[in-house]
């Protein structure tokens, strides 16, 4: 079985788990790094990821996992949360940010300007509308979205 199935069919079985434990399944992957096998789950839910929620999904998902033995070569079971600079990319990660502040990068100008910040407010197939400081909501066509992150402020 590929690389890819192998990923197609962890996910159809486990991302039920992952969901059922409250949490959503950001991202899958499995890797091969220094030698070494990673299949790693990156979870995520709207107040964050702590340790124990790792743990939690870990156990679970391995039961699953040992059951289905898809992976012939040894590997480690990561789970974590995928971290703040990650792009949201599904409309799942959209969802899950609405009310926070993002960055959007765009292909092309739109006004004059190729970068936008605010607070996202909702999201169409066609569109993401955020709200700029200081001006209405802005609605920006989602072909021409490059990226779009969370905004982190320090």
């Amino acid at each position: 079985m590929g690389k890819r199935n192998i990923i197609r069919t962890i996910k159809e079985h486990c991302e039920p788990i992952v969901e059922e434990l409250g949490y959503d399944l950001v991202e899958l992957e499995y890797v091969k790094e220094n030698n070494r096998y990673f299949l790693r789950f990156y979870i995520g839910k709207p107040e964050g990821i702590t340790i124990d929620d790792c743990q939690i999904v870990s156990e679970q998902v391995g039961v699953k996992l040992d059951e289905l033995d898809l992976i012939q070569d040894s590997y480690y079971l990561e789970v974590s949360s995928p971290g703040l600079d990650r792009p949201l990319e599904t409309d799942k990660d959209l969802k899950r940010n609405k009310g926070k502040n993002v960055e959007i990068s765009l292909y092309k100008n739109l006004d004059g300007k190729k970068k936008y910040t605010g607070e996202l407010l909702d999201f169409t197939n066609d569109y993401v509308i955020i709200k700029e400081d200081g001006s209405g909501a802005k609605e920006i066509e989602r072909d021409i979205i490059a990226n779009i992150k969370l905004s982190i402020d320090f």
